[in-house]
């Protein structure tokens, strides 16, 4: 099977053969949340995606440690360096210690990261935890004539960087214009030209929020922690760096100038992006207001939404796009979603129960072969192809159709060589449950119930009592299962209409 991934790189503009620094070991570091209110589905839907690298990296065999990181101090309210800590104005309001609100929404974003099946980090620091790291990479670059200090703070320098290097590469931003474009700097103005950014600030009196520095009672700049972070848990350059699109400027620009700044060295081979999701067409986010919490999806609480929806609807959901692309979420589309993702639990349960049944009576099926294996491969290069889960759901649901044929008795399994047959069971289990994620969603002792009203069912069937056969496929309809009348036995599936 050829594995070789191509990715879109940001940085290139480009799709580009996937070659990591050290195989089969892979370093891949994801902007984690700020985490000063609840997650949102625009979050999650960056940090599905790259769930799903990663699974799909550990899926072929590499080696990949997966490092996210928390923001529990830094990151202000302009996203920029002006304004309050979101944590520390969050706790004020409250009236609590800032590591409480930010105790209270770590927990509330890995509680939303497990009902969605996202797999843990392999480590996930936090700003907070790496003060000291942090003041020694502002001595690197003070050190190097990259930065400087002004009353207590310390900012990096852009100019100076930008006579050896491109700021702006990364978002096409062009250093001339966001000079031409700045404000007016009057006496009160700490830094040089406005496109300078912070690696240090000196704390006001009310800022409660502080760290002891060689320049200032204060705390690191936002973009500083990624680049610390990164360099100390993958290397001076790693593989992959992921994020939202919303993050390329200012903050990914900034990771990049600190680490070339640093090091001399590039230091992300390929940055990737995900795409917006949106809401009537809007981008979805705290600062819009239209931000659905995954707590009032899966509750079916929020007045855009019609009914519930499960944490394996929403998965699945944003499986069906390609992580480039923008996403609208509307009620149709979570209930297309909500029938896709049932019919793919259904196919997962038929591949599970399928056994090859060996018939010297039977010719094998050459074409039926080649166009299993035809379909496997087009699931392998929707994945390679910079990681395009939508293409590979498609050969999924092709590869399903011909499962369920066998599944119906339509097809004898004799008709396939014995190898084709294991591919297509494997490909068809591994990728839902491995790389998509998905787990079938059920109520507790579900199967123990079925079994026991399905007995009920078979008798009623045996002594001709049509009413109550008609009752019990009825409430069994109630709660989304349909009964199968299936040659020799009764199944149950979920029902997909």
């Amino acid at each position: 099977m050829d594995q070789q991934i191509k990715i879109y790189n940001t940085l290139t503009r480009k799709k580009e053969a996937f070659k990591p620094l050290n195989p089969p070991y892979v370093g891949m570091y994801v902007c984690g949340p700020t985490v000063y209110s609840y997650v949102h589905l625009g979050n999650c839907r960056t940090f599905t995606v790259f769930d799903i690298v990663y699974r799909y990296l550990s899926f072929l065999g590499y080696k990949v440690r997966y490092v996210r990181n928390i923001t529990d101090v830094g990151h202000l309210e302009s996203d920029a360096d002006e304004g309050e800590d979101k944590i520390a104005k969050k706790a004020k309001l409250e009236n609590l210690e800032p590591m409480e609100i930010v105790q209270r929404y770590t927990l509330d974003f890995r509680a939303v990261m497990g009902r969605l099946n996202n797999l843990s980090p392999s480590i996930e620091p936090t700003a907070t935890g790496h003060i000291m790291e942090q003041i020694k990479m502002i001595q690197e670059l003070l050190n190097k004539g990259l930065a400087y200090e002004a009353n207590g703070s310390v900012y990096f320098d852009v100019s100076k960087y930008n006579e050896q290097n491109h700021y702006g590469k990364l978002s096409g931003r062009k250093i001339d214009e966001l000079m031409a474009g700045q404000r007016s700097l009057d006496g009160q103005e700490e830094k040089r030209n406005n496109v300078d950014f912070a690696l240090w600030k000196k704390a006001s009196p009310e800022h409660i929020m502080r760290w002891e520095s060689p320049w200032s009672t204060g705390f690191p700049g936002w973009h500083l922690e990624c680049s610390v972070m990164s360099s100390k848990y993958l290397g001076e350059q790693f593989d992959i760096h992921g994020g939202g699109m919303d993050l390329q400027f200012p903050h990914h620009e900034c990771e990049i100038a600190q680490g070339v700044g640093t090091y001399d060295k590039e230091p992300v081979q390929y940055w990737m992006h995900s795409n917006m999701l949106t809401i009537n067409g809007q981008r979805m986010g705290k600062s819009v207001g239209n931000a659905i919490l995954p707590n009032e999806l899966f509750a079916g609480n929020h007045e855009l939404l019609s009914q519930a929806y499960s944490p394996m609807t929403l998965r699945f959901f944003m499986l069906q796009t390609h992580y480039r692309s923008t996403m609208d979420l509307s009620n149709d589309a979570l209930k297309a979603a909500e029938r896709g993702y049932k019919k793919m639990i259904n196919g997962l349960k038929v591949a599970k129960s399928l056994e090859y049944v060996e018939d010297a009576s039977v010719e094998t099926d050459e074409k039926l072969n080649k166009q299993i294996l035809s379909i496997i491969h087009s699931i392998y290069r929707g994945m390679n192809d910079d990681l395009n889960t939508a293409v590979a759901l498609a050969g999924m649901f092709n590869l399903l159709k011909k499962i369920n044929s066998i599944y119906t008795g339509s097809v004898p399994s004799a008709k396939l060589d014995k190898e084709t047959f294991r591919q297509m069971q494997e490909t068809y289990i591994r990728f839902v449950e491995e790389v998509f994620g998905l787990v079938e969603e059920k109520p507790e002792n579900l199967d123990l119930l079925i079994d026991t009203v399905i007995e009920e069912y078979q008798n009623a069937k045996e002594t001709k009592n049509y009413e109550r056969v008609d009752a019990i496929r009825a409430e069994f309809k109630k709660i989304g299962i349909v009964l199968k009348d299936m040659k020799g036995k009764v199944d149950w599936a979920y029902d997909e209409v």
